[in-house]
Order: structure tokens, then sequence, then C-alpha cells
């Protein structure tokens, strides 16, 4: 029986990076080689330019980039479009900001391929909350402050009818992704279910990066802080004392250098 050619051709593979939270001096040494020898990289809007900088000059940039309100490529069509480059016989990087697998969606990406019969390799990356809040110098748990640690999406769907209540609060740290736009509902959600309005907040943008800013407030006054400061993506938002606490920390350092 003769094999039918699209059978017996060469199926490239997909090798899904995280990008980590934006210097590019934070990836994996795996993710860096990988970055550095590919031929094609579908890549997130999020991904650092210093970090896409690291290609080769034949490389073949794709762009994926996704926002609020305006998606270059629909999911689904992402899905295909790696599952048709890696049939062609062309091996794909899919580099994704943070981890691709927190909020990354590189669950349904590794799916798609699978089902297609194409290998998938993922190359963790440092995700953007751990990385964010490191940078920060905000440490996500602490003896004295938190011993438990919640991730969530600020853009998830049914936001108003999820139960937050437990997920912050005394010994508890909240990191939330995604929530620039929907500042005002998230805290509205947390006040409701309970959180103190006084919480203390920090919101992380461009961490890691030459313009990072940290900027603190109280929960009731997110809303207030990211349009006042006119944050934008990237940007996590961290709720708890540890926020607080790490403040006066680098106050009292500050105080101690100028001493």
């Amino acid at each position: 029986m003769t094999q039918n050619r699209a059978d017996t051709a060469r199926k490239g593979k997909v090798h899904l990076v995280g990008a980590g939270p934006g210097d590019p001096d934070l990836l994996t040494l795996r993710a860096a080689r990988i970055i550095m020898n590919a031929a094609l990289i579908v890549h997130d809007g999020l991904v650092d330019p210093s970090i896409l900088a690291m290609v080769r000059p034949t490389a073949r940039l794709v762009s994926v980039a996704k926002s609020r309100s305006r998606h270059t490529m629909r999911q689904e069509d992402i899905n295909a479009l790696l599952v048709r480059e890696a049939l062609a016989g062309h091996d794909v990087v899919r580099l994704k900001g943070g981890d691709p697998f927190i909020f990354g969606r590189g669950g349904e990406e590794a799916q798609a391929c699978k089902e297609a019969g194409i290998a998938v390799e993922v190359v963790p990356g440092i995700s953007s909350a751990l990385g964010a809040s490191a940078s920060a110098q905000i440490p996500l748990t602490h003896r004295e402050h938190a011993s438990i640690v919640s991730f969530v999406a600020g853009q998830c769907k049914g936001l108003s009818d999820q139960d937050w209540s437990g997920l912050a609060g005394p010994g508890r740290t909240l990191v939330i992704f995604m929530g620039v736009a929907t500042a005002a509902q998230i805290s509205e959600k947390l006040i409701a279910d309970g959180l103190a309005p006084d919480a203390a907040v920090a919101v992380i943008e461009n961490a890691t990066r030459a313009d990072m800013r940290v900027l603190r407030a109280p929960l009731a006054g997110l809303a207030h802080l990211v349009e006042s400061e006119r944050v934008q993506s990237p940007a996590i938002i961290v709720i708890g004392s540890v926020a607080a606490a790490a403040d006066n920390t680098i106050r009292a350092l500050a105080r101690e250098a100028v001493q």
C-alpha cells in the first residue's frame, strides 16, 4: 500500500516559550537558545522588543497582539496558524509573555497542536506575577503577613458573579492579571465580598524594565490610581498587607542609606 504524501511529510514542532516578565536577562537559557535559533516566531504584543531583537535576521516574526478592544487575531485563528505552519514542516516558536501556562492560553494551543498530531514542547518562563512582585521587592508570601497566594484574571467572564471572599484578607495575597481595564469593577467586587476598603494595593507597571513603576493606594482608590496615573499594560495588581509592608521596608532602607 502506498502511503499518502501528507502522512510521510515532515511535520514541524511547536515550542510554547515563556518570555518572562520583560527583561531579556530573565529568560531561561533554553528559551534564549530557542529564540536565537528560530526561523519562525509567533509572538504576543507584550513581549519586550529587546527580546525580539535577539532573533536572527532571517527569522520570520508574526505578531498576534491582543488588547482589550482590538485583537489582531482570535485565539482560534492563532491555534489554526500554529497547526498550519507545523503541518507545512515548519518549526514554530510561540513566544508568550510571562509563563505560557499561567493565563497565557498555552494549554489551549498545546491541545490544538496535539489533536493535529503535532509535537509540542513547553518552555516555562518566569510568570508575570512572580517577576513583577520580586522586581518591586514585594514578597508574595511573608511569615508575618501572608502564607496563601491566589492568582486571578481581571478580565475573566462573569467577574461580577464570582465569589471572591477569602481570596484576599489577613494572611493572604491576591495577584490580579489583566486588571487595568477593570480596576473599578475589581475594587467594587472585593469590597462587596468583604475586603476592607483600606486594604493595601500595589500596581506594578512594566515590571523588570527600565520604565517600571510601582504605584500604591488603598483598595477603594484603585480605580482612581489607575486612571490618574494612566497605567498601561503590562501591569500586575497585588492586594494584601505584603504590599504595604514592602513599601515600609523599602522606605526604611532608603532612610538608612541616607544617614
